[in-house]
C-alpha cells in the first residue's frame, strides 16, 4: 500500500494540465493525460561560507553582542580569582596561565557599550598585568 500524503492526494501532481472552460474561476483536471512525477532535486550548498559568516556579523544583535561581552568578562574575572586562589594555597598551575591567555584573547572584541567597554579594558589590563608576572616564574 502507498500512501502519498496525510489527505491521500499524491504532492507531485503538476497543476499545469487542467482543462480550461469558458468561465474564468473553474478548472476540470484532465483526466486522459498522466501526472507528471518530477525527480527530486538536493538542495544548492552555499557557495561561499566566508559570505555567510560575514552576513551573521553585520546582522547581530546589539543585545546580544553585549551579552557575549559580560560572559567573556565574568570568565576573565573566574581564571583571574583561579589564580589568587591558587598562588596563595601554594598550588600555581601552568593550566591557569593558559586560560588566562585565552581570556585576554576573548577580551579584545567590543561590546558597543561604552562603559561595559571601558570595564572589560580594566579586566583585560588586569589579565595582561598577571600574564606577565606568570612570566617571571
Amino acid at each position: 500500500m502507498r500512501i502519498y500524503a496525510p489527505n491521500g492526494t499524491n504532492l507531485g501532481s503538476p497543476a499545469g494540465n487542467a482543462r480550461r472552460t469558458s468561465s474564468s474561476g473553474f478548472a476540470l483536471p484532465d483526466a486522459a493525460s498522466a501526472p507528471e512525477t518530477r525527480a527530486p532535486t538536493a538542495p544548492k550548498a552555499a557557495a561561499n561560507i566566508d559570505a555567510l559568516l560575514a552576513l551573521q556579523g553585520i546582522e547581530e544583535d546589539p543585545a546580544e553582542r553585549r551579552k557575549r561581552s559580560v560572559q567573556r568578562g565574568k570568565g576573565a574575572l573566574d581564571v583571574l580569582d583561579d589564580l589568587k586562589i591558587g598562588l596563595l594555597s601554594g598550588n600555581f598551575d601552568a593550566s591557569t596561565v593558559n586560560r588566562l591567555r585565552h581570556a585576554a584573547a576573548n577580551l579584545k572584541s567590543t561590546s558597543g557599550d561604552p562603559g561595559l567597554d571601558a570595564v572589560l579594558a580594566e579586566i583585560e589590563l588586569r589579565v595582561e598585568v598577571e600574564l606577565a608576572k606568570a612570566g617571571q616564574y
